[in-house]
């Protein structure tokens, strides 16, 4: 079932393995795929002695799955379905992981929060094998099944169990559930997760560190932050990036064409990229973060993040980048994963041959929209606008497209559903302001982006849409307090753009360091 070529990569990836591994596959006669996942199995088997394939045949209906062992004992980890695709990496990432390998391991801190987590939880994770966001959910919650045998963590792949996942009116990927409850939807990030655990099942209390000095903190992992944290290491400062990821938003993008120099490239290989370029420097990296508050008003700034870690500096560089926005209408949080949805990409494939509304004419929408147009049997864009206001070139493809409607000059006013999906969306006519309502089954959410400045809003100046407000030089209206990138009042939101005003900040914190004016 593997070429001959990723067998050799994965030869070379397998070829360090210290402990032994079992495939303990579980699978019933009625069910076609089985053939298909034993050769899939042996064929990684295959590229390792330290792997082995068991096989149970079940009297029980439908079953097909295989889970881990490490050294004869259960890991926690199961996969429901067969891994290729996107997740075929958060595979080859379990078995290393449990191997102690993997850059995406966490540090010691994050590891005793996971450690620390209450009661038996059983976490499961839906997804499509042609999600770009479902790998990264899928391999978090592994780590964390990993680290704490009270957990364990099912991979389902929801094309496989099609009837399972309509009982449960699964309508995006990913979809995670603990205990049989809905926890999560959509992209998210490792320290995301733990939160979330922390929040609904307990947590033992941390003994808590003393606070961590430096001489400049970056908040923020993406290319803002990263060339922010490069540059000031190049300066000799003392760093620490504290970020929820590495590679930020950027990890969404599918290709990237304008970073000069870089004729092609995609947001996780750049953000691998940045990673590796961070690791080049003595830079304290504290991943999966995120602030729960700051004081930054004093000579010393002080940072303090979930889990309790605090961090202090004279000089803080704040690239916390930017979030999809939401359309803040009634219904829209909650149908969220059950009809509302954020990217087309990963979710687009669960409504084909359905009637979708994407809100939002402009490039992202637009783009959207003509993915969209392939799958579903009908796309409405929605514009608040009276024009749209993607490219020129976008424009001309979607209005040659017979399958997208597009309508301007209305405002989403509602998301209607019947309590288990969206049926229908309420938009008013800005001109007449006449309301009407569209028979719909799925929306997709394409209006920009916001700042992630919540925790600075009481004490920066920000503009009526958040973004920080910053001169020249990067500096905000408090002295020893820089943004840069999206995060920022900076025009023109480019990952080029966000690199130079992150290395613009930190140059601007480094003189203001050695001339003591902080």
């Amino acid at each position: 079932m593997l070429d001959s070529d990723i067998i050799t990569q994965v030869k070379g990836i397998f070829s360090s393995l210290e402990s032994r591994y079992t495939f303990s596959t579980t699978y019933s006669s009625d069910r076609n795929e089985a053939r298909e996942m034993i050769e899939f199995i042996n064929d990684v088997a295959n590229c390792s002695d330290k792997l082995s394939c068991l096989q149970n045949i079940a009297e029980q209906p439908g079953l097909l799955q295989f889970s881990i062992l490490k050294n004869d004992s259960e890991t926690g980890i199961t996969f429901r379905g067969i891994p290729n695709g996107h997740e075929f990496t958060s595979l080859l990432l379990a078995i290393l992981n449990l191997d102690g390998q993997g850059k995406n391991l966490p540090d010691r801190t994050i590891i005793n929060r996971i450690r620390n987590l209450q009661g038996n939880i059983r976490l499961q994770t839906y997804v499509s094998l042609t999600c770009t966001n479902c790998p990264e959910i899928v391999q978090s919650l592994n780590i964390i099944a990993m680290f704490n045998p009270g957990i364990s963590h099912e991979m389902i792949d929801g094309a496989l169990f099609q009837s399972e996942t309509d009982t449960m009116n699964i309508q995006a990927v990913p979809t995670v559930f603990a205990n049989g409850r809905m926890l999560h939807v959509g992209r998210g990030s490792l320290g995301e997760l733990l939160e979330k655990l922390e929040t609904h099942f307990g947590s033992l209390p941390s003994t808590g560190d003393t606070a961590q000095e430096f001489d400049l903190i970056v908040l923020g992992g993406g290319p803002a932050g990263a060339s922010a944290a490069i540059y000031a290491a190049r300066k000799g400062l003392n760093v620490a990036m504290i970020a929820e990821r590495i590679g930020g938003q950027v990890k969404e993008t599918v290709g990237i064409e304008n970073l000069i120099s870089v004729p092609h490239t995609t947001g996780p290989q750049l953000a691998d990229n940045l990673r590796d370029h961070i690791n080049r420097y003595p830079i304290a990296v504290f991943e999966n973060r995120r602030i729960a508050s700051s004081d930054v008003i004093g000579k010393t700034k002080t940072i303090t993040v979930t889990g309790g870690e605090t961090f202090t500096a004279p000089a803080v560089i704040i690239a916390t980048g930017a979030s999809w926005r939401k359309l803040g209408v009634e219904g829209e949080t909650e149908y969220i994963g059950r009809g509302v949805a954020f990217c087309p990409h990963c979710d687009g494939p669960l409504y084909t041959d359905r009637h979708v509304a994407v809100i939002g004419g402009g490039n992202s929408g637009i783009e959207a929209a003509l993915d969209l147009s392939g799958i579903c049997s009908k796309v409405t864009v929605f514009e608040y606008a009276d024009m749209l206001k993607a490219d020129n070139v976008l424009q001309e493809k979607v209005r040659n497209i017979p399958n997208i409607k597009i309508i301007t000059s209305v405002e989403t006013t509602g998301i209607i559903g019947d309590g288990n999906k969206v049926t229908s969306i309420r938009v008013k006519d800005r001109t007449t302001g006449t309301e009407n309502t569209y028979p719909i089954d799925g929306i997709f959410v394409q209006i920009g982006l916001s700042a992630n400045s919540r925790p600075f809003k009481d004490v920066l100046e920000t503009t009526s849409i958040g973004e920080i407000k910053v001169d020249e030089s990067c500096r905000t209206s408090i002295p020893g307090v820089y943004a840069a990138g999206d995060v920022s009042t900076v025009p023109y939101k480019q990952i080029i753009i966000a690199m130079g005003e992150g290395a613009k900040a930190a140059l601007s914190a480094f003189d203001d360091i050695i001339l003591n004016k902080i």
